[in-house]
Parts: structure tokens; sequence; C-alpha cells
């Protein structure tokens, strides 16, 4: 591996985009440090513990996704939250919306989709930031306790937070899209996992400290967790690097005097087409209800009966994070791969499966068989996201420490980003991440 990255380093198109890319990367980090005028931190961090008391999971998972740029409140305390929460709504209004469905079938359909998906992000950010800046000038309403964490909260002050987030986030998506143009990876995608690492200082040192300081939490409880993680990313890797191959046979087309086609090929499905998509839809939907319910005011009867129902962890909770997570497997899938178009397509070009008439048995035949190995890769997601969470809130080190969610994501984005260095290694001749044999016996 090490040798691979040697290489990487070796062809300039490829060291341009890993430097292009790490640059973003740092520069989204120092921005998430930058606190927002008129904060007093002290009065910020005695907030954010008592309403981590109230909605901890909640706040943690926001917190988490946004590399703690949230409880700090720095100018990218949104992170990409706004622009994740908008790319759901304008995928669930292709579908629904005849003439948006329409649209995104166009050949510039899809650039006019990004673009509204970019409007909604700014909307979102201006709705989330007023609310923040509301919640921050009277935290009394929301943690039932008097104190100030804004020095001058003016009308003013009030303008620049909204002004300041909005900014932020529309920054944030920005450097995503530059980094999926010009460097390597999925830009957004690399902006969640790089939030989501800057994490893990943190937790390692919260498991240190229960190890040391807490009698119910002993080695055995250390070996369950390192356990845990190992089977977690073995699994992750094996469900994304699956694939059902569907044999494909062409044609034999006569040209002049050149014989076309003839041979025998496969037509890859992905177990999990999807990757972490699902999970990070059903992540940002599932906070609503929980985040919602904790900042309405105690004195109300309803509420805590409400909260308790929705707390991250209860049955109802995991079931319908389960539920979520399985529908957005299954609608993503169906977004991203069209049986219909690639039924056409292999008749275009004279290919055929064999036993299977062309046309419209192929694409049936195509979804049947999409339909089939999503199922597996959907209980999976499923499982992996809600079963850390059962464990560990068992030995009590909170939700984000091992988080099904955040390996699933960083691993998903760790061998996409690896994929693709791959691509330009191969192309070069150079040895990739996985050895070629093939490639080793023709140099030879």
């Amino acid at each position: 591996m090490i040798k691979a990255f040697q290489n990487a380093f070796k062809i300039p198109e490829l060291r341009k985009r890993l430097i292009f890319t790490a640059l973003l990367l740092i520069v989204y980090r120092l921005g998430a440090h930058i606190t927002l005028p008129g904060i007093d931190d002290a009065a910020l961090e005695a907030f954010f513990k008592q309403l981590m008391d109230r909605g901890g999971n909640v706040i943690g998972f926001i917190d988490l996704f946004s590399g703690g740029a949230f409880s700090q409140m720095t100018i990218f305390a949104l992170g990409i939250q706004p622009y994740i929460s908008a790319s759901i709504i304008m995928q669930l209004l292709g579908v629904i919306v005849p003439s948006l469905e329409k649209l995104s079938k166009e050949p510039d359909g899809r650039k006019k989709m990004t673009q509204y998906t970019r409007y909604g992000t700014v909307i979102l950010s201006i709705i989330q930031g007023i609310t923040i800046s509301i919640v921050l000038r009277n935290p009394e309403a929301i943690i039932g306790q008097a104190g100030t964490i804004v020095r001058n909260p003016n009308l003013w002050w009030h303008f620049l937070v909204v002004l300041t987030l909005t900014a932020g986030t529309s920054f944030v998506m920005w450097l995503g899209e530059q980094i999926t143009e010009r460097g390597i990876g999925q830009g957004i995608s690399l902006i969640i996992t790089v939030g989501i690492i800057a994490g893990l200082p943190g937790g390692v040192t919260t498991v240190i400290t229960n190890l040391f300081t807490r009698s119910d939490f002993g080695i055995s409880h250390l070996a369950i967790l390192v356990i845990l993680i190992i089977v977690a990313i073995a699994g992750t890797v094996f469900i994304t690097l699956s694939v059902r191959k569907i044999p494909v046979q062409y044609g034999r087309q006569i040209r002049g005097r050149r014989v076309i086609g003839g041979q025998s090929t496969h037509l890859p499905l992905r177990v999990n087409a999807a990757g972490m998509i699902p999970i990070i839809f059903a992540i940002t939907l599932i906070q609503f209800p929980e985040t919602a319910i904790s900042f309405l005011p105690r004195d109300w009867g309803w509420t805590a009966t409400a909260q308790a129902l929705v707390e991250t962890g209860t049955p109802l909770w995991l079931t319908f994070y389960a539920l979520l997570i399985i529908g957005f497997t299954y609608f993503y899938t169906a977004v991203q791969i069209n049986p219909v178009q690639m039924a056409e397509d292999l008749q275009k070009y004279g290919g055929f499966i064999p036993g299977i008439r062309a046309g419209k048995q192929t694409a049936d035949y195509i979804n049947t068989t999409l339909t089939r190995i999503t199922l597996p890769g959907a209980i999976f997601l499923a499982a992996i996201a809600v079963i850390p969470i059962i464990i560990t809130a068992r030995l009590n080190i909170g939700a984000t420490m091992v988080d099904g969610a955040s390996i699933l994501i960083v691993v998903g984005v760790v061998l996409d980003t690896m994929s693709q260095i791959e691509s330009y290694l191969t192309v070069r001749h150079y040895e990739g991440f996985l050895k070629d044999r093939k490639l080793k016996g023709r140099r030879r």
C-alpha cells in the first residue's frame, strides 16, 4: 500500500489532484475552528453540555457530521447538512413531480436539478441560521436555565450570524464540488468523512478514560468494542465489493470482411449500489423529530412523553431508523440504476442475456435480479447502523464513538477514493493497492 501511494505521486495529474484535495480539506478544517462573532465560549460550552443531557444522541450525530463545528458554533456549524437535506428533497420531488422527473431525464436536466439543489441549500441554511440565532439569544427557553451566550444580541448580530452560517454552508458545498471536479474522490462524502475522523481522537480518549475510571467498563468490554469495529469494517468491505454478474453475450456481426462481436462478458450489479447514501439520508430525516421536541419547553405536559418515544435507542426509534435505511436503499438504487435503459443499451449494441429475450423481458429480468440482491444489501446497511447503537448503549460509551453509520461512511469513502486512485495507477501501468498478477506477468 505504501508503494501504491508512492506511485500515485509519480503521476503528475494524480499528484495535483491529491494535493488539491488535501489543501481544500485543510481549508475546511481550519474554518471549523473559527467561532461565530459575539459568542461567549464558556457559556456556549455549558449550554451544549446541558443540551447533550436532554437530546445528546441527536446533537451528537449533528456534531459528528460537522466535525465538532456545531458544538463550537463556528462559521461551518451547519456543515453539509443543508445540502444533504436539499438533495433528499429534490430527489423525492424528482420522483413525485412529473415535470421534474421529465427534467431529470433531459441532457442538461441534471445540471438544472443540481442548481435547484443549491438554491434549496441556501434556503435551508437561512432557516436553520435564523433558528440557531434565536436559540443562542434565548437559551433559557431550551434548557430552562437563565444565562446568556451572546454578548450583544442585537438585530445586526442576528443578521450577521444568519449571513455567516449561510455563507459557510455555501462555501463548504463549493469545496465539495471543487474536490469532485478537480480533486480525487467524491467531495461531499470526503468532507463528511473528514468531519467524522476529526472526532475519532475524542472518542478514543473517552474509551480510555472509561477504562481507568469506571468499574463497570473493563478489558472484556474493550475487547467487545474492538471486535465490533473489526467485524463492522470487514462486513462493510465485503458488502461494498460484492457484485452479482449477469452473463451477457454479443452476437457476431459481419461488416465488410470484418467479423465484429461474438464475445462473452457480464453485467455487474453491486449488492450495495446505494453506498452509504441511505444512512446519511436516514440520519438526516430521523434527526428532525427528536431535535424539534428537545427544543420545546419542558413545562408542556406532552413533550416528555413524546421525547421518550422518539429518543435515540428506543425500540420505536431503532425500528423507524432501520425501515428508513431499507426504504432509502431501494429508492436510491432505483434512482441510480435504470433497468429499461440498460436493456435498451444492450439491444442497441447487439448484446443479450442468454435465455432472455431482448427488450422488456431483459429489463424485467435485470429489475428482478436487482430487487433481490438489493434486499441483503439494505438489511446489512440497517444492521450495521442499528446493532452498534444497541451494543454501545449497553456499554454506556456513547452512540457516536463506535457508530455503524460512521464506519460505513468512512470505509465506503476510503474504498471509493482508493478505487479512483487505482484507476489512475493501472492506466499508467503502476502497481495499485491490489497487486495485479496479470500486469506483473506482462511486465516480465
